[in-house]
């Protein structure tokens, strides 16, 4: 299979999170930017996302959509990152679990919280939701990430990148209140020398978009 990375995004997306990915792996890639509206919705970028949304990823002729499917995908076609547990080893649990709690609970939690649905104080429909509570879900991710520095063993992974950009994400926007075990977790991961990188690069694109505009 070809080597070659191509990363499909706009700088003011959930690309910003591949894009920190991208540098963490530090294999060289071509970044394609799409604009909101028309390029994203047209036929060419539908073959890759019939959504006709970013970010994706087209790796030789591999194509993944979907931003934490994305990072196990980088973090295993580049081992030698060291951003996943091994597949046998007993921190993989861990890294899956949280990987995907913010993907599925968290992320549905939060999205349903700055729409105003409001979820009947029903256990049945709690149950139904499947995050239950946003402050449950909350609650859940605030015990996974104090007084640690990972959630998944003993060194940084994909799931630490995910869980502290969407913390970061809904704590600059008020979409996730900002409590200590988050500002110090996200914090830390965020000052990573991949994390600032990654924030100049798509930084400085928008800035050119806004200089062209």
């Amino acid at each position: 299979m070809s080597d070659d990375l191509v990363f499909y995004t706009h700088p003011m997306s959930r690309g910003r999170i591949v894009r920190w990915m991208l540098e963490e792996v530090g294999a060289p890639y071509r970044t394609e930017i799409l604009g909101y509206g028309a390029s994203m919705k047209a036929p060419a970028y539908r073959a890759i996302n019939p959504m006709g949304k970013v970010p994706a990823l087209r790796h030789g002729g591999t194509v993944v959509t979907e931003c934490p499917a994305i990072l196990a995908y980088l973090a295993d076609a580049f081992p030698q990152a060291g951003l996943a547990p091994a597949p046998d080893h007993r921190d993989r649990g861990p890294y899956y679990r949280w990987l995907f709690f913010c993907a599925g609970p968290l992320e549905a939690a939060v999205t349903n919280g700055v729409l105003k649905v409001a979820v009947p104080d029903d256990p049945r429909m709690q149950g139904m939701v499947g995050y239950g509570s946003l402050e449950a879900a909350l609650d859940t991710l605030e015990g996974a990430v104090s007084g640690v520095a990972f959630v998944a063993g003993d060194r940084f992974s994909a799931a630490d990148l995910y869980v502290a950009s969407h913390l970061g994400w809904g704590m600059q926007f008020g979409t996730i209140p900002k409590r200590p075990a988050f500002e110090a977790y996200a914090g830390r991961h965020l000052a990573r020398e991949a994390a600032v990188r990654a924030r100049a690069i798509d930084d400085g694109l928008l800035a050119e978009a806004g200089q062209a505009s």
